[in-house]
């Protein structure tokens, strides 16, 4: 069975379907030859009895209606011969032209013992061929023998078969004209697939058309939005390079050349301790870059952790207003917040909070509203409205708003928010703008936690057990 999968595995689609046919025409002959076979036999039997009966029907007919003739007279098929059985002698017609000794004796036999009206008989000689007969009785003292000439039996049996194989034949031509122009287009179209990826792995630009709409145009659709998305993914990835390439250039240069200066007894801020300072707020500025670099790497560590749990998001934005108001103390933060529990660690809901707070202090005017009820959290501030341009791209990694300063923050919250089976997004209000993380489903989040209690708890005690 192996092998076989193996072989199959090495044809071609065509010669899969070559085979596939192959197979077919095989079985469908053994069935005509050997099923098929035996039910034309009987079918012929039938037919040829039918035929027996009719013409013994009208002999008997014309018989009667003129009984001062010989019935025998009435007996004008080639096909069928016929002879009068009365008072225990048989008298044969023209037609009549059987030698063989031992089916005489028994038809005689049986025409001499027949208590039905009309009875069919089979006689089988030693060859096995067979000999029809019908009796019919006319009267007290007379019957009817009709008896199909082997030739036509034979004959009709044969046309009937060549019908049966030629119709076969044409059945079976026409199934596999059509399956191989069906293989055709069905090959073409992969050709067209096969020919899109090999010029995308060579990076030259191609257009694919597979006018489908069954699975293959499905996956045509789905390689093009994958080359799509391929692409987009390596423009971001060159923006990404570029945006940190240009973050870290002049932080670098900086601290470079203010390095050499001093070096050389050179201020080049006035004093040297302004100058240093100046080498130290550039490093700083290195430092929070790398670690948004590094925190936007750990965000799928942070949020798949094994030891995932519920947190209290009143908790977490109570603990980031404490750290947070003072870097403004001149603004009003508005708090109406209760006690919501959403999935997910403490850590990776904390960072969430801060960097949309840091974003919120960063354009707020005067005032900053946080709410908090079982689904979702909202921090609005009275800032300047947003583009729908920036809203669209708020989200992605090194998109900075007017004052934004390593344009990481807002990914790092998507990231994190979206893994936790939520959604953030930010609207404009009636006087400044509003960010917003909402549970997706729930429901979902509802099963989820259960799932992971039970997966702790039996983790626990396999640990106990050992």
């Amino acid at each position: 069975m192996k092998k076989l999968n193996n072989w199959l595995k090495e044809l071609t689609l065509t010669q899969q379907l070559m085979s596939l046919i192959l197979v077919f025409v095989a079985i469908f002959a053994s069935f005509l030859f050997i099923y098929l076979n035996g039910n034309i036999n009987s079918f012929v039997r039938n037919q040829m009895f039918m035929m027996l009966q009719r013409t013994q029907v009208s002999i008997v007919y014309n018989y009667r209606r003129n009984p001062e003739n010989d019935i025998l007279s009435f007996a004008n098929d080639a096909n069928i011969a016929h002879a009068i059985y009365h008072d225990g002698r048989i008298r044969y017609s023209s037609a009549f032209d059987i030698k063989d000794e031992a089916f005489l004796l028994i038809m005689k036999s049986n025409a001499a013992t027949q208590l039905e009206k009309t009875k069919d008989y089979v006689y089988k000689n030693d060859s096995e061929s067979e000999t029809l007969y019908s009796i019919t009785n006319v009267d007290d003292d007379t019957k009817l023998i009709s008896i199909v000439v082997s030739s036509y039996q034979n004959e009709f049996k044969k046309t009937l078969i060549n019908s049966v194989i030629n119709i076969t034949v044409l059945v079976v031509s026409i199934l596999f004209f059509l399956l191989m122009i069906w293989v055709i287009y069905l090959i073409r179209s992969l050709n067209q697939i096969r020919g899109y990826i090999n010029k995308l792995r060579n990076n030259e630009e191609v257009v694919i058309n597979v006018d489908r709409k069954d699975e293959i145009g499905e996956l045509g659709t789905a390689l093009v939005a994958m080359s799509n998305e391929l692409k987009k993914q390596e423009q971001i990835k060159e923006e990404l390079v570029q945006n940190i390439s240009h973050d870290l250039k002049t932080p670098i240069a900086t601290i470079k050349s203010y390095g050499e200066s001093i070096k050389d007894g050179i201020y080049p801020y006035e004093t040297l301790e302004k100058s240093v300072d100046v080498i130290i707020e550039h490093a700083s500025r290195l430092e929070k870059k790398v670690q948004s670099l590094l925190l936007l790497n750990r965000v799928g560590y942070l949020v798949t952790s094994i030891d995932t749990k519920e947190t209290d998001l009143y908790d977490v934005i109570e603990k980031t207003l404490l750290s947070l108001k003072v870097i403004r103390p001149e603004l009003k933060i508005i708090s109406e917040i209760e006690h919501a529990m959403f999935y997910g660690n403490e850590e990776p809901w904390r960072v969430v909070v801060e960097n949309i707070m840091d974003n919120a202090l960063r354009y707020a005017k005067s005032t900053i509203v946080i709410k908090l009820t079982t689904n979702e959290l909202s921090i609005e501030n009275d800032g300047s409205q947003l583009t729908n341009e920036i809203i669209e791209k708020m989200f992605k990694p090194f998109e900075k708003g007017t004052d934004g300063q390593f344009g990481l923050g807002l990914s790092i919250v998507h990231r994190i928010v979206t893994a936790y089976d939520c959604e953030v997004y930010a609207y404009n209000s009636y006087d400044g703008v509003v960010f917003k993380v909402a549970k997706k489903n729930p429901v979902k989040q509802e099963q989820k936690k259960k799932e992971e209690k039970k997966n702790k708890e039996s983790k626990k005690k396999k640990t106990e057990e050992k």
